[in-house]
């Protein structure tokens, strides 16, 4: 089975240990949009390669917000090939961790009787998620629209799981990168479809409902989250689901 698959146009969802990596194909070039744990980096270069790329064909590297599972391979390429990293102006701090808005084992063990909590959290401690993970030198985006990346992707600030959480928006392809302002599916939940993720993930200040604002204002029709399946849904219905779950 593989880990990848193409939802769009040169537009590629990687696996990895219950978290989303996004590849963004522009001829021979690649963007890659957040990272998976520390334990998902061969997942990724295998990802990289099956399209016949290197790594180091990577011009540029997006942060959703700088959570452990969506750091690892970002913080392992940017090391070894020296590829920049971008993310919001607030999040950059964040990923040189001036500060932490991140869960820590102590949040989960009032939880470990609830639906999947020990079984996942077994799975992450053995893809990476003690690890400590920072980028000194994060960039944030260099101007407002569309980055001069491949696929060239727009922020779109929704701000609300981290202070700095950014979503990518395809345009051209009408395919939305929700990270985890918006996702399909997560081990903790029972459910499936659009939603959010468990109050315990957040640390935004309680804007998560502002931020699902700004996703329904825009034109995507394909939704590619941080955790759970790609899914064919106008932005707006999805976000409207997810506020009545």
């Amino acid at each position: 089975m593989t880990n990848l698959d193409e939802v769009a146009p040169d537009v590629f969802r990687v696996l990895g240990t219950h978290v989303n990596m996004v590849l963004l194909r522009d001829g021979d070039a690649l963007t890659l949009i957040d990272g998976g744990y520390p334990g998902d980096v061969g997942a990724a270069e295998s990802a990289i390669r099956s399209l016949g790329r290197r790594p180091e064909d990577i011009h540029g590297m997006l942060l959703t917000h700088a959570h452990i599972d969506h750091m690892g391979t970002i913080v392992d390429f940017h090391r070894r090939y020296g590829i920049p990293v971008f993310t919001d102006p607030v999040e950059v701090a964040h990923l040189r961790r001036d500060y932490l808005e991140q869960a820590t084992a102590k949040d989960f063990v009032p939880m470990l009787h609830r639906h999947g909590v020990a079984r996942w959290l077994v799975s992450i401690a053995r893809a990476g998620a003690t690890k400590q993970l920072s980028v000194s030198d994060g960039l944030a985006f260099p101007a407002a629209g569309a980055l001069d990346l491949p696929g060239a992707p727009v922020p779109v600030a929704t701000h609300g799981h981290t202070s700095g959480h950014t979503a990518y928006h395809l345009p051209q392809h009408g395919v939305i990168v929700t990270g985890d302002a918006l996702v399909t599916a997560h081990p903790l939940s029972k459910v499936s479809g659009p939603q959010l993720l468990p109050p315990v993930f957040d640390h935004g200040h309680g804007d998560t409902a502002a931020a699902l604002d700004h996703l329904a204002a825009l034109d995507a029709d394909t939704i590619l989250p941080g955790h759970g399946p790609a899914l064919a849904m106008p932005i707006a219905e999805a976000v409207a689901e997810a506020r009545a779950r």
